[in-house]
């Protein structure tokens, strides 16, 4: 019998011109916190701007703004901006930009209200584990990325600065209280991030559905996201100023963050996790896309009847194939969707990262995300971890 539970306590406004609703809508506070990164992006296209005037124009809502948060963001930046909103009495936190800037400010928000270090609260790596006594400062995220699906879900992932763990983090309290939508903030996204972004949120969805925790909603979802990413990312790519494919991808990620709540990421996103935590510049997406083909291929042949159906989903008629090729069309269908967005030659080197990493890589992805693991429907060994790796280097 399927069983599931199912809670989403965030408000969610999705579609073209919803960020000007951010003057009429109601706020958890009366002084924000803005926490977005350290680029020129949100200043340079007017969302910033925007935002804080938007604010302004709902009843008079001030705000300070935070914008060191870098693409992998880490635990020092979290304490500093926490810090920061304490200081100016700050009573809800903004995170605008992609999943870095919403990451940080669900992390940002939990600190402002407990004392301590925010490694005394992770749960993974070397974090502590603490239980969180003070609650949360309400969050709204404004999303200009189509990536993580973090307007969705309660995770955040942060990088400890000085031992390199990337670890996920989440509860019900961090959830947003609102999440914006709005796929003309993601028009001005360059090509090659619109592909990471999208394969990432196309990776949530994948590994959500083969988790061995998912359920009827988050199979639902799952494949949604997943045909639509198929779909329309190749075109977002290619024609950026395409606001149909925008609003699709778009659209694709928030059930992607959906899946997230009802679901989990599998041992995928530990590998990658330890890949951008020893390489910071290493892109998420990117190192998804990179081990991606090695990993649906080991799992092709472990759980055929999961992988099969995501075929089906993106319109391949496996009937008609051999049994033992059905699975496989999935991982032939992931390789023609990467050369559709020019993403098929990504390579490991380029990050500095060497095959004498690959055993510290498989230690790093057990401790600081080990959980993940877990999520799996077949074990992943140590031996396939090291397979996936060298099938992938490049």
């Amino acid at each position: 019998m399927d069983c599931f539970d199912f809670y989403l306590p965030t408000r969610i406004l999705f579609g073209a011109g919803k960020l000007d609703e951010l003057a009429r809508v109601a706020l958890p506070g009366r002084k924000a916190l803005i926490v977005t990164t350290g680029g020129q992006s949100v200043r340079k296209y007017g969302y910033l701007g925007r935002v804080i005037a938007l604010l302004a124009q709902n009843g008079g809502v001030e705000s300070v703004v935070f914008d060191k948060v870098l693409p992998n963001p880490v635990r020092s930046h979290v304490m500093e901006a926490a810090a920061l909103c304490r200081e100016h009495g700050c009573d809800f936190v903004v995170g605008l930009g992609g999943g870095s800037a919403i990451d940080s400010a669900k992390s940002i928000a939990l600190m402002a209200r407990n004392p301590g270090d925010y490694w005394d609260y992770v749960q993974g790596g070397s974090g502590l584990g603490r239980p969180v006594m003070n609650g949360a400062l309400p969050v709204i995220a404004i999303t200009t990325t189509a990536g993580t699906g973090t307007e969705a879900d309660p995770w955040t992932v942060i990088t400890h600065d000085d031992n390199q763990e990337k670890v996920g983090y989440g509860g019900d309290l961090l959830f947003p209280a609102l999440s914006i939508v709005d796929p003309e903030l993601m028009l001005t996204v360059p090509p090659r991030l619109t592909a990471y972004q999208g394969f990432d949120a196309f990776f949530h969805a994948a590994e959500g559905y083969i988790a061995n925790i998912a359920n009827p909603v988050s199979d639902m979802f799952a494949l949604r996201s997943m045909r639509l990413i198929y779909d329309y990312l190749p075109t977002a790519v290619a024609r950026g100023d395409d606001l149909e494919a925008r609003t699709q991808v778009a659209m694709a990620n928030t059930f992607a963050g959906i899946v997230e709540s009802t679901s989990s990421c599998t041992s995928e996103h530990s590998l990658e996790h330890a890949m951008s935590g020893i390489a910071p510049d290493l892109p998420h997406g990117a190192g998804l896309i990179m081990i991606s083909l090695a990993y649906f291929r080991h799992f092709a042949r472990l759980i055929p009847e999961r992988v099969t159906e995501m075929a089906r989903n993106l319109g391949i008629d496996v009937d008609a194939l051999p049994g033992a090729d059905r699975p496989m069309a999935f991982v032939r269908a992931l390789e023609r969707m990467q050369k559709a967005c020019g993403v098929d030659q990504l390579r490991m080197s380029e990050y500095g990262i060497t095959p004498a990493d690959f055993p510290r890589l498989a230690a790093l992805a057990r401790h600081a995300m080990g959980g993940l693991f877990s999520m799996d429907r077949a074990p992943l060994t140590d031996a396939a971890i090291l397979q996936i790796f060298e099938e992938s280097y490049k």
